[in-house]
């Protein structure tokens, strides 16, 4: 069985959310590619859909959108995502995942793309009164 912890950002409000994904909410994903939009039913999101921005492995080895393919692969990096120079011409070999989502995600970062008649606040459950406790 696979689980996932999905981050769900609102841009609108400018919070995240982190939604736990297990079963058949998570097999949604497996299979889906960086970009892709998927409806959030399944997550609790009911009436929104939701667009898939990145993701990491169980080693903390992130996803690039423009590299194509499921596995895990070195390629040469001079700036842009998963690696940031610290001099001028500066390149380095990295690890990377392709943009496939895979049983090896641990973590899925996605953002809201259409909103839904009630807030994520009220299908989520949260309140004020819980996120003080917190």
């Amino acid at each position: 069985m696979v689980d996932f912890k999905v981050v769900v950002s609102d841009t609108k409000a400018g919070r995240a959310y982190n939604i736990e994904a297990s079963g058949a909410a998570a097999s949604g994903f497996v299979g889906k590619k960086i970009g892709d939009e998927i409806e959030g039913g399944p997550l609790g999101l009911t009436g929104y859909t939701i667009t898939i921005t990145g993701g990491s492995d169980r080693t903390g080895i992130a996803a690039r959108r423009d590299l194509p393919g499921a596995g895990r692969r070195k390629i040469l990096l001079s700036e842009g995502f998963g690696f940031h120079p610290t001099h001028a011409g500066e390149r380095r070999r990295k690890s990377i995942r392709g943009n496939e989502i895979t049983t090896d995600f641990v973590q899925i970062n996605a953002v809201i793309a259409k909103y839904g008649e009630k807030s994520v606040d009220t299908l989520l459950g949260k309140t004020e009164e819980a996120e003080a406790a917190e």
